[in-house]
């Protein structure tokens, strides 16, 4: 049985780390090579939690994500299982009704704030990305974001960002930069580094059609 090939994208939030996984997928659609994980769906259910306490949650810490269930998650694929995956609404704060089964596939992306910060999640990965983007790029592009796709306002944005996103980016995102095999400066606007990419992910794929 081929073992699929996981490549985890980490940084900071609004770094451009889904913006890299889709151009990854894109590439490979018509083979269907490449699997897209995000951890933002692993995010723990809170259904049984008031929505007054809900939105009091610290999003940007490592304890707000269920990394034992995704971890899990990544084994079974690797073994060559179908796995139920959760979904995540944004709006309401907790996990949606919606699951999405999907199957193993030759190249499995995971992007995540915390993908290298976290040790047994990131023993699973084959190829560590960390996308290092400016703060003040990343705060636009979050603030813009939050409010167009997820029911925020400005002023939440804005809270959160100098109450929780900073310091957490800070403490704990930043440092996980340093088990990171490839640093791509600007995310997905760096063609260079999205070009290795996709010759890489052809290699693994052509090397598994052999």
């Amino acid at each position: 049985m081929r073992r699929s090939v996981i490549i985890g994208i980490a940084g900071g939030s609004a770094s451009g780390k889904t913006s890299i996984a889709k151009r990854l997928k894109k590439s490979f659609e018509e083979t269907n090579s490449v699997l897209i994980i995000r951890q933002d769906d692993y995010y723990k259910d809170q259904s049984h939690m008031p929505m007054e306490e809900r939105v009091k949650t610290n999003y940007d810490h490592p304890f707000a994500f269920d990394n034992d269930l995704l971890t899990g998650h990544l084994q079974r694929l690797l073994n060559g299982e179908v796995v139920e995956k959760p979904t995540y609404d944004f709006v309401n704060h907790t996990r949606s009704d919606v699951t999405e089964f999907i199957s193993p596939s030759d190249v499995i992306v995971l992007e995540g704030l915390f993908v290298l910060e976290d040790e047994p999640l990131r023993h699973c990965l084959d190829i560590k990305i960390f996308v290092d983007t400016p703060a003040d790029v990343r705060f636009i592009r979050r603030l813009t974001r939050d409010v167009r796709d997820r029911g925020r306002t400005l002023e939440s944005v804005v809270n959160q960002y100098m109450n929780t996103v900073r310091l957490m980016h800070e403490t704990f995102v930043e440092p996980s930069k340093r088990f990171a095999d490839v640093i791509i400066p600007e995310g997905g606007r760096n063609e260079v580094a999205v070009d290795l990419l996709v010759t890489k992910i052809g290699s693994i794929i052509n090397h598994n059609s052999i």
